[in-house]
């Protein structure tokens, strides 16, 4: 493919593993630097050959009709694209991209990576490397950190507009269902909202790669045909 998504939570490692390809370009969108060349975005890429990397893909949406154009008729470039909401990325490039990029979706690290010797480090401080890779006091503040600053932050720079103070709470509520059936008029009834605003908080979480879905597995196959 001519563009490939690297799609992941922050700090998982994508800009990490983007640089060890040795890009000929790199673009990080959190730079102001980077995001002021691309202001004007043709003038900036067209002219570039080679592997050309951009970070937080999803802070541009509007890129993507121009990396169409670019992908079809630049043949010398291909483009290897980091994002961090799933639903930003995978939606503006659906659109434009389509049979033109593919994905992989990125995690922190897991049990095979680290041995399954620090199966307990792994559990309480995760996978995110800068967490996992610190003595346990600094791993637990920069989780700390981590919530808060995905919460005040990089929420609202997506356009979504949740006080943080709630989701922080629905997020606490979230994590005692852990491996378990969600009940989403529970918990509606325990945040004081409706089970559609319960959903739509579950799918800001999901989309931007802190909570994981699984559909439900029942026996009766009658039940998940109807």
């Amino acid at each position: 493919m001519p563009a490939v998504g690297i799609l992941g939570p922050r700090q998982c490692g994508k800009s990490t593993l983007a640089k060890q390809l040795q890009p000929d370009h790199f673009f990080d969108l959190k730079n102001p630097r980077d995001l002021a060349k691309l202001q004007q975005p043709q003038l900036a890429l067209e002219h570039l050959t080679g592997l050309i990397v951009i970070d937080e893909i999803q802070r541009k949406p509007e890129l993507f009709p121009l990396l169409r154009y670019l992908i079809d008729t630049k043949k010398q470039q291909t483009f290897l694209l980091l994002g961090s909401a799933s639903k930003q990325v995978v939606s503006g490039s659906a659109e434009s991209l389509a049979g033109r990029i593919s994905y992989i979706f990125m995690e922190g690290l897991n049990l095979d990576e680290v041995g399954s010797k620090h199966l307990y480090q792994l559990w309480i401080q995760g996978g995110f490397p800068a967490s996992y890779l610190s003595d346990g006091r600094i791993s637990y503040r920069w989780r700390q950190d981590f919530i808060t600053t995905f919460l005040e932050q990089d929420i609202p720079q997506l356009g979504i507009q949740v006080p943080s103070a709630t989701l922080r709470r629905f997020w606490t509520m979230i994590s005692h269902y852990h491996g378990q059936t969600v009940n989403y008029s529970e918990l509606a009834a325990s945040l004081g909202v409706s089970d559609k605003t319960t959903k739509h908080y579950l799918d800001i979480l999901a989309s931007t790669f802190m909570v994981r879905l699984v559909q439900p597995w029942f026996v009766n196959l009658k039940k998940t045909l109807g």
